[in-house]
């Protein structure tokens, strides 16, 4: 029987795909595409609207020269009706994740929505154990967090033959799991000793309020602060840019620049008296 294979992200799912590819296996492979770890999740597996309307208030109508803007409702009517299907179809499913808040969540939408199906769901466990660059950024991290997309398609290989059931009480557990952190619905959600707490996007505001000074500098050099911090998920670029721009309409910091990108951007505290 062939094999749906689920993950959080395209970049994780181009990944994937080249590793099935290398290993000669032609199954099919599902980017899941959203951040779960941040913005509200109550009513999200009832309507799409939930996560189009945040995504589209923080990314807006996408890349600024792009040809039209982005239909987040119907990219995300898309990837419900993509769930659906997969739950009414007899494919066996591989859940791939790694050690970040939203690729744990991920694993726990799926298994509420397959809860019905507990003989289909199989996962691969993944960790900071199976990223060999000892250069890269998760092992300078404090909390080592991954997430799938982190792994080469070579080291993706290599765990193919790992692909295991999930039990049926563990699966009922995970789909548990999603539905209490759907009814917290907190701004943020962090992920410690496998359990999840709900936090702010004022925690990070905080952080990017600290490091800014009163003089103007690189708004990447921030975001890289703020990637690598300790936060119990891992926060995407996109949503750091949104946070800029949130506390400068806010007055809390000045910004100049692109404010849709890092090349040219830069920040100061709102409260400098320096002349730019």
């Amino acid at each position: 029987m062939s094999t749906i294979h689920l993950t959080n992200g395209d970049v994780a799912a181009d990944s994937l795909r080249t590793a099935l590819h290398q290993a000669g296996r032609n199954e099919r492979v599902l980017a899941l595409r959203d951040d779960l770890a941040v913005g509200p999740l109550r009513g999200v597996d009832d309507t799409p609207n939930v996560r189009a309307d945040f995504w589209q208030r923080v990314i807006g109508d996408g890349a600024p020269h792009a040809d039209a803007p982005r239909d987040y409702l119907r990219e995300f009517r898309d990837q419900a009706a993509a769930l659906e299907q997969i739950a009414a179809e007899q494919s066996q499913v591989a859940v791939w994740h790694a050690e970040s808040a939203s690729d744990q969540l991920t694993l726990r939408r799926v298994c509420y929505h397959l809860r019905n199906s507990p003989q289909r769901l199989n996962e691969v466990r993944l960790s900071i154990r199976d990223l060999t660059d000892c250069g890269a950024s998760p092992h300078s991290r404090p909390d080592q967090a991954t997430s799938v997309g982190m792994f080469a398609p070579e080291a993706l290989v290599k765990r193919l033959p790992d692909v295991a059931p999930i039990s049926v009480l563990r699966i009922s557990r995970l789909a548990l799991e999603w539905q209490e952190v759907k009814q917290a619905n907190g701004e943020t959600r962090r992920w410690r000793d496998n359990t999840f707490t709900s936090g702010s996007f004022a925690d990070l505001d905080t952080l990017i309020l600290e490091r800014a000074s009163g003089h103007w500098q690189p708004a990447a050099q921030i975001g890289a602060q703020l990637m690598a911090a300790e936060l119990g998920y891992l926060v995407s670029d996109t949503v750091v840019l949104w946070r800029f721009r949130e506390l400068a309409a806010n007055g809390r910091v000045d910004l100049r620049g692109d404010v849709s990108g890092w090349r040219s951007l830069e920040l100061r505290s709102a409260l400098s008296t320096c002349s730019s």
